[in-house]
């Protein structure tokens, strides 16, 4: 497994607090957004994504412009998505996007494709709320008929229709990597196991074992449908600082902030330091030391058999400095230790494959050796 797990970073842009302690503009976030993920590229992490949001809070709404500028500013890292709004935009526009992203950045692109979870953006631009899920559905179907990038021929209910339509520009590399974010509907999995696309589950709350039954099921769905085996990522939040008491004393006032503000739109109670020292210890959330966050991801990536994390390492209005900070720790420190962990089960696993089988292979010397088996 060692070989195959992969490390990324997420952010939505969060509208941060500079020095003064008041908010930043969102012009300038986006510059720093930028800056993070030339560090990301520069301490040798694998993916860096995007999400797109419509409200005051995040100031990406447009991720891949912001991805063009990274790709402009870095050499090897993955840009992507966290994730595209599909349901209220044009797949055929989506794609064109990505397509273009792909060439200015010599084939580093991916797009992570989901139904968001929030709708500010369907009233913005103009989709009815009320058919959501049948957004999402038809459009990610017209978006799968474009990726083997031969001229499409599609039609259904809320788009027009395409005839022996081409779509620019062409890929260099083979297909746009396309990924389906999903929460936890076990038919939202289904669905990506359907089309044959990698998976991301979005595990925001609770513990991250309780998401390996729909790796299961994500598995078991894409054998029934006769596609090849194909990727889990996590993506989740967290905060990494020297110990675990600066990681939370230093996280919790901004992840209070962001939570009780969504919270207050959606009828929950207001979050406690006891519910977010639960998460951090328990649950979803990787706020500690470098070597409580790297246990914490390698229980994960075991439990869901995942292969890549990414960190969502924005969370609400925490600095800018303190963002680079935790992304410096995260690559130099916590990576290379989940690196070390999961190798030491690869080698656990082998030593015990090779003690089953020096046990057989005694046993049947046994049997080789009793009277009943010479005489046959």
């Amino acid at each position: 497994m060692t070989h195959q797990v992969e490390f990324g970073l997420d952010t939505f842009g969060d509208v941060t607090l500079g020095a003064d302690g008041t908010p930043l503009s969102q012009a300038q976030v986006l510059r720093n957004v930028v800056a993070e993920a030339e560090l990301a590229d520069r301490l040798g992490l694998d993916f860096f994504g995007v999400g797109e949001h419509h409200r005051h809070e995040f100031a990406v709404s447009a991720p891949e412009v912001v991805l063009a500028a990274i790709a402009s500013r870095t050499e090897r890292i993955r840009l992507g998505s966290a994730v595209t709004v599909l349901s209220s935009d044009d797949p055929v526009r989506v794609y064109q996007r990505f397509a273009t992203l792909d060439g200015l950045s010599g084939g580093r692109a991916e797009v992570i494709l989901g139904r968001g979870s929030f709708i500010e953006s369907f009233p913005l631009f103009g989709y009815d709320l009320s058919r959501y899920q049948e957004l999402f559905e038809e459009k990610l179907e017209l978006f799968a008929a474009l990726l083997p990038q031969e001229p499409v021929t599609w039609s259904g209910a809320l788009r027009p229709a395409l005839t022996d339509q081409s779509v620019y520009p062409r890929l260099e590399h083979g297909p746009l990597t396309t990924w389906i974010g999903v929460g936890g509907s076990p038919e939202s999995v289904v669905r990506t196991a359907r089309y044959g696309l990698p998976l991301v589950l979005a595990i925001i709350g609770g513990s991250p074992a309780r998401f390996a039954p729909l790796a299961d099921l994500y598995r078991r769905a894409l054998e029934q449908f006769g596609h090849a085996e194909q990727p889990i990522a996590i993506h989740s939040p967290g905060f990494v600082a020297a110990t675990d008491q600066e990681a939370l004393d230093t996280l919790w006032p901004h992840y209070q902030v962001i939570i009780d503000r969504i919270g207050r739109e959606r009828g929950w109670g207001a979050t406690t330091r006891e519910h977010f020292e639960n998460e951090a210890a328990h649950g979803a959330l990787y706020a500690g030391s470098p070597e409580t966050v790297a246990q914490k991801i390698a229980a994960a990536v075991r439990a869901i058999g995942a292969r890549r994390f990414d960190l969502k390492y924005s969370n609400g209005t925490l600095p800018h400095e303190a963002m680079l900070s935790s992304i410096e720790r995260y690559a130099t420190e916590v990576v290379p230790r989940v690196r070390e962990l999961l190798a030491a089960d690869e080698a656990d696993a082998a030593d015990s494959a090779d003690a089953a089988a020096e046990a057989d292979a005694a046993d049947s010397g046994d049997a080789a050796d009793t009277p009943g088996a010479r005489e046959a």
